[in-house]
């Protein structure tokens, strides 16, 4: 997979990638840029929808290893439709990103644009993927067909030590279809999982529904959480919510979408 990846890579002239810092587009930039050097960029977007614990993360790895990389604003808050919160959110939110990458990308002079999806996220709900696609971002993991695990086991290989990363997402994912998604309960959400990380727990979602909190967690947690609850609970209250409840399920990516 090391090889077929770089050689896939290398028949690009130049690439611009949408790199996020999660594991995914940072293997996938750390590719490029040993297959085509100077000739592969980075775009990073800042957005309220994004943690800012993501965003600094994303900038640490890029310096750490020498990714040449922007940031740019992104003002999706700005558009009404997305804000609505509709099945379709992450359709409309793609194809706004993508159609910024495209105009940076004609900037930069630079004629194709890769993401990090892989063949794992065709298992779960992804109308962004339509989006993509409809603004020919080009998805170099899933034209080798490379799953999620293989993309970790590639890193752990190449001896990077963001190969075991949890996976992070967009705020808006925390909050339920249907309900309108606000800057306030962006910051609720984002506030509430940075606290359960200082508290040391790994991968984890806090979901909101109306002033209850869903914090899921993984299994191997529920004991950790359940000795300071209490502590978890008047933490999470601070942050606007009137109720805390761990879900039993634990966590899994895309819950949200189980409603569907």
């Amino acid at each position: 997979m090391h090889d077929a990846l770089l050689k896939e890579l290398s028949g690009f002239d130049c690439l611009l990638i949408s790199y996020s810092g999660g594991i995914d587009s940072t293997l996938l930039a750390i590719f490029a840029q040993k297959a085509l050097h100077e000739r592969a960029k980075c775009i990073l977007f800042d957005a309220p929808i994004v943690p800012r614990r993501a965003v600094n993360d994303a900038m640490e790895i890029a310096c750490k290893f020498g990714l040449s990389y922007s940031i740019l604003p992104f003002s999706i808050m700005g558009n009404e439709e997305f804000r609505k919160n509709s099945p379709n959110r992450c359709y409309i939110c793609k194809k706004q990103s993508a159609r910024i990458l495209r105009e940076q990308a004609e900037k930069l002079g630079i004629s194709n644009i890769a993401d990090g999806i892989n063949a794992s996220d065709l298992d779960e709900y992804r109308p962004g993927l339509q989006a993509s696609n409809e603004e020919k971002i080009i998805h170099p993991f899933l034209s080798l067909e490379i799953q999620k695990t293989e993309i970790r086991q590639i890193a752990k290989k190449c001896g990077f030590d963001f190969w075991n990363k949890p996976s992070s997402s967009c705020l808006a994912s925390r909050i339920p279809y249907g309900e309108e998604i606000t800057l306030e309960k962006l910051k609720m959400v984002e506030n509430a999982e940075n606290i359960m990380h200082d508290l040391g727990f790994s991968n984890l979602r806090v979901r909101l529904h109306g002033k209850i909190a869903r914090v899921e967690l993984i299994p191997e947690e529920f004991e950790k959480a359940i000795n300071i609850r209490h502590r978890i609970g008047e933490l999470l209250q601070e942050c606007g919510f009137s109720y805390v409840t761990l879900d039993l399920k634990g966590y899994r990516s895309g819950s949200m979408d189980e409603v569907l």
